[in-house]
């Protein structure tokens, strides 16, 4: 009882004294874009604050040395540079650094106009594009910080049907059809209990701790961002603390969890988060028949080599226990049922990338080296009775790999251009392997193996005129593979697309884009065998849609706006399944595998 009134005691003083603590030290750096040098006389504040600012020194650092607590952007204005607002930032106790690169303005050297930000809108997408800060993170409502949950409350994103899953269906599209990007590494699945061949699943692995900002694409694909017909999800990720070591340790509802953040050395940061769920007690203690556990870990290690290069690792991954809550057995039907079916699910999943990225003056070019992988395991035993193994009625065993290498280059042009090229070479593994008893004696062996390589390639080209009235963007992407000689040929998937934005005044602008993606089938429908050994679905291609919008915007301010969009989708060759009619794109609302059966 002692130490628990010492204990009560200490958190106690912590409390009073976080609440007294009425403001915190804001740190940061401002470069130039291009040549990665320190901005000097460079203001800060905070957007909503007139009253505070502070100067970059002759290193281009700043200190805001009395920020009060809460959620807050930071706007930063120098003479002759673009003036920059930053994504959100909280100011707390551990308040990260706020590092800005600046991009020099071409156009006058004399003037400094103040314009609000755009929202996230680039010449590239200037509509169908959310920004998601930290606000909508922490702010938003029953959301519980997870990612995919907050973007179901955007227009044309639709509830999954079973309520409690992370599927997203974006503009009539179905849970296979998005793709997930982080700080420029593709993750083929955010979520644990993952659902192969979709991307959904019941709670996320991204911990939002360690997450600046998100872009939603709901269409005006950047070319370089590849098999997306319905939505993506680019994730940037903060940067590590220069300056000190900071952790924090949270206990949830579902979940404990400890993160990181810190650096090592001068040019090195850090960040890292490990998550525990205790579901499986939770489940237990109000009777339900499946008790599921989780655990996920990323990190995240920065190294500037040289003011012109930087050296990026970034990992992910999430381990998956489902077991069985067999002290129900007997007690109800609706128990006896789910325990009569439902197997023991295992799953590891993980992605692992290295960028490294060099500045050479208006060229940036950009290498990533990354490799994914899935390991999806399903157990069954009969009456749940594994003393042995003639009681065994299923085991099934599928992995997934993919090792990607992609080169890209963006180049800005004076005159208001901006031109990216970019190259990308794949090999894709997958396996399955199961065995399932069909009756007495009668045991059915499916075993299947695919390899194969994947290439792309894109370019797109961004104007945007003085005092930006306008902007305008094309680009086109072409894919291909070795599955099929139809598939192996790059210029039957090609991707063109373009885009456009005109600003009527201050308040009014209207947008619009257009284009035609691809998406290459999942790999349980490409390594589908039947009975003989064969490939029942080689004849299938690629997946495309051809989409357009057109969106007009009313800005008031730089805090609120209010816009309206329309679109318009039109499917070709999406497989059909010969088993119950239903299209490929519609299924993967649910556990297990989808795309495993023939297809036309």
């Amino acid at each position: 009882m002692k130490k628990f009134f010492c204990g009560w005691l200490l958190c106690s003083l912590l409390v009073v004294q976080a609440v007294a603590q009425s403001s915190f030290r804001v740190t940061g750096k401002v470069i130039d874009r291009t040549s990665r040098q320190p901005v000097v006389g460079a203001f800060v504040s905070p957007a909503s604050i007139d009253t505070v600012r502070a100067v970059t020194d002759t290193a281009g650092v700043f200190v805001l040395p009395h920020v009060p607590p809460g959620i807050f952007s930071f706007r930063v204005t120098a003479a002759g540079y673009v003036p920059q607002e930053t994504p959100d930032y909280i100011v707390s106790a551990v308040t990260p650094e706020v590092n800005v690169e600046l991009e020099e303005d071409i156009k006058s050297l004399h003037t400094l106009t103040v314009r609000p930000k755009s929202y996230g809108k680039t010449a590239e997408a200037p509509v169908s594009v959310q920004v998601i800060g930290l606000r909508e993170i922490e702010k938003s409502p029953g959301a519980n910080r997870d990612i995919s949950r907050i973007v179901r409350g955007y227009p044309g994103v639709a509830f999954s049907p079973v309520g409690y899953r992370n599927d997203l269906i974006v503009r009539g599209g179905g849970p296979s059809e998005n793709r997930f990007y982080m700080d420029g590494i593709e993750i083929p699945n955010i979520n644990h209990f993952a659902t192969q061949g979709a991307t959904g699943g019941p709670v996320s692995i991204v911990n939002a701790d360690l997450v600046r900002e998100i872009k939603f694409y709901t269409g005006s694909f950047p070319a370089d961002r590849a098999g997306a017909m319905s939505s993506v999800l680019d994730f940037r990720l903060r940067e590590g603390s220069s300056e000190r070591q900071t952790f924090k340790a949270t206990l949830g509802a579902s979940e404990a969890a400890l993160s990181g953040s810190g650096h090592i050395g001068e040019k090195t940061t850090y960040l890292f988060s490990l998550r525990q769920s205790h579901l499986q007690l939770l489940f237990k203690m109000i009777g339900l028949p499946f008790l599921p556990n989780y655990i996920d870990g990323q990190f995240k290690v920065k190294t500037r080599l040289t003011p012109y290069d930087e050296l990026t690792v970034m990992a992910l991954a999430g381990v998956d226990r489902m077991e069985l809550n067999t002290d129900l057995a007997g007690e109800d039907e609706g128990s006896d049922y789910i325990l009569s079916y439902l197997p023991k699910i295992e799953q590891e999943t993980f992605t692992v990338g290295v960028s490294y990225r060099h500045y050479a003056g208006r060229h940036v070019q950009t290498y990533v080296l990354s490799h994914n992988y899935l390991n999806d395991k399903n157990l069954k035993y009969r009456n749940n009775d594994e003393s042995t193994e003639e009681n065994l009625t299923l085991r099934l065993r599928s992995t997934e790999q993919k090792t990607t290498f992609r080169a890209e280059n963006m180049t800005t042009l004076p005159g208001g251009w901006t031109l990216k090229e970019g190259a990308e070479l794949n090999y894709m593994d997958y396996t399955d392997h199961e065995r399932r008893l069909l009756s007495v004696g009668d045991w059915s062996v499916y075993r299947t193996h695919l390899g194969l390589v994947a290439y792309g390639a894109s370019f797109s080209a961004a104007y945007t005129a003085p005092e930006e009235r306008w902007s305008a963007s094309v680009g086109v992407r072409a894919d291909g593979n070795t599955y099929s000689s139809h598939m192996s040929r790059p210029w039957e998937q090609l991707s063109p697309r373009a885009s456009f934005r005109y600003v009527f005044s201050p308040h009014w602008s209207t947008a619009a884009s257009a284009g035609w993606y691809h998406q290459l089938l999942p790999y349980t429908a490409l390594g589908y065998k039947d009975a003989t050994d064969r490939l029942v679905n080689r004849d299938l291609r690629y997946m495309n849609v051809a989409q357009a919008a057109w969106g007009g915007e009313w800005k008031a301010n730089d805090r609120w706006a209010v816009s309206v969009e329309g679109f318009y989708k039109s499917y070709h060759r999406v497989p059909l399944s010969l088993a119950d009619g239903v299209p490929l794109t519609c299924k993967g609302t649910d556990y297990g595998v989808v795309g495993n059966e023939a297809l036309v």
